[in-house]
């Protein structure tokens, strides 16, 4: 896990304990069990979320279709819509 993850994990545990330490008085016992699994699993999705992007990189642009390749694509579309096998 990079650094930058750690110091993600850490931030969301320190306002979580924040929250949790004002809500103790207003909050039942069993909410606040509830609270804590629902925290939990915010952390772990967005840590998945997080190393996902980090390791798989930024998303590609599509290549540009030149005029022969829309043409080409032009015509396999009308003939799926018309039944007709193309001929090449």
């Amino acid at each position: 896990m990079s650094r930058d993850g750690e110091r993600l994990i850490e931030l969301v545990n320190e306002l979580g304990s924040r929250v949790s330490h004002v809500l103790t008085d207003m909050v039942p016992p069993a909410a606040q069990v509830h609270l804590l699994n629902a925290q939990r699993e915010l952390i772990t999705a967005m840590m998945l979320i997080y190393e996902h992007r980090v390791t798989t990189g930024a998303p590609r642009r599509p290549a540009r279709r030149t005029a022969t390749t829309r043409r080409a694509a032009t015509k396999r579309s009308a003939s799926r819509r018309s039944g007709k096998i193309p001929v090449e």
